[in-house]
């Protein structure tokens, strides 16, 4: 590869060979310039790159939305992430979405679902207040966006990709990678990316790495650089991000005695994120439940196997409102749904509502 500067220009020649930052495969010798037009502002779904960083801003709750006073221009949103283990248990979806939905869209991202028809058991659970919008699938890794009965008509633009970076699927259910769902509802942009990345506590680098790679790749066969950023972006998942830099008997001594603050500074992703690798500019709710990995599948004890894995929180929730939206967002709630017991993890829930400025809401 040979680069040199015409004009205040960058070329670059290539002979089959794959440079990153111009984003085409050419089989054959090939001459061709960076484009000068404007970086599409999805592309960058991660906050990398940005000169400055403040790592993951912690949401605080508050669990009366201040914008019920205004609720035709009020968006809430439930967000599901959960790692099945390759379980099934049909009753375990009704806990997820409530007995009574609260909500106008739910955004469930599985990892390591079973071989089974999920849509059709969510839209159970969910039939008479909900239905399907879409759902984005790379085998065990799974996405599933409903919203309320006969509110397709709102939906202007709706938009599935997927990346892999390993990982196994089939029996074995543990495919890495992301899907995601870009959807306009109402006017609003929303991006929602379920991954499941690499695990181990030692593979960090890895983790930094594949989520930049999936940032750049989804929607890039899409993508346009005049077009404008989402207004909301949601990432959900198994990030397995690990509690490091402590022993596994005194992170469940300071979980036994509810000293979670004292566990945070030892969070993998928190602390990639204040480097700047990671997530740059997102939110996430205070981690004030416990560590939703590893437990005794069929109960809420951790791992008692000969490995004794050192409990983290590896399911997450972050979020990211444009700032120029011209929204406001209320984090209502950020729990782990604990008395769900058939997998090692436990499931995690966020309700997250959106108040549009300058977005008109039908009533």
């Amino acid at each position: 590869m040979y680069c040199w500067r015409y004009k205040g220009r960058l070329f670059t020649f290539v002979e089959g060979y794959r440079n990153e930052d111009m984003g085409n495969y050419n089989s054959c010798h090939c001459l061709q310039r960076r484009s000068s037009k404007p970086k599409d502002q999805r592309m960058d779904l991660i906050g990398h790159g940005q000169i400055s960083h403040s790592g993951i801003k912690a949401v605080s709750l508050q669990k009366n939305c201040k914008f019920s006073s205004s609720p035709s221009s009020v968006l809430c949103l439930c967000i599901v992430t959960w790692n099945m283990n390759g379980k099934l248990s049909t009753k375990d979806f009704i806990e997820l979405v409530g007995k009574e939905p609260r909500f106008d869209l739910l955004a469930i991202g599985l990892q390591e679902a079973p071989r089974q028809n999920i849509a059709q058991l969510l839209q159970s659970a969910l039939t008479e207040t909900h239905s399907l919008l879409g759902e984005a699938t790379m085998q065990s890794l799974q996405l599933f966006l409903f919203g309320p009965k006969n509110s397709e008509i709102h939906m202007k633009e709706v938009k599935i990709d997927k990346h892999a970076v390993g990982g196994y699927g089939g029996l074995r259910g543990r495919k890495k990678g992301a899907v995601a769902i870009y959807i306009n509802f109402n006017g609003v942009r929303m991006i929602f990316v379920c991954c499941h990345l690499s695990a181990h506590e030692h593979k960090v680098e890895k983790r930094n790495s594949q989520c930049r790679h999936i940032s750049e790749k989804l929607f890039s066969k899409d993508r346009n650089p005049y077009s404008r950023p989402s207004h909301l972006t949601v990432w959900l998942g198994d990030l397995n991000y690990r509690i490091h830099g402590i022993s596994t008997l005194p992170v469940r001594s300071l979980i036994q005695r509810n000293l979670l603050s004292l566990l945070t500074s030892k969070d993998q992703l928190l602390q990639e994120a204040e480097r700047g690798q990671v997530f740059n500019g997102f939110c996430e709710g205070t981690l004030s439940f416990k560590p939703t990995y590893k437990y005794n599948i069929g109960s809420s004890d951790y791992d008692t196997s000969y490995k004794i894995r050192i409990p983290s929180w590896t399911d997450r929730i972050l979020f990211k409102v444009d700032s120029g939206a011209g929204i406001d967002a209320v984090l209502r709630s950020y729990e782990s749904i604990d008395c769900i017991n058939s997998s090692d993890h436990k499931p995690v829930r966020a309700h997250l509502c959106l108040k549009m400025n300058n977005v008109q809401m039908p009533v």
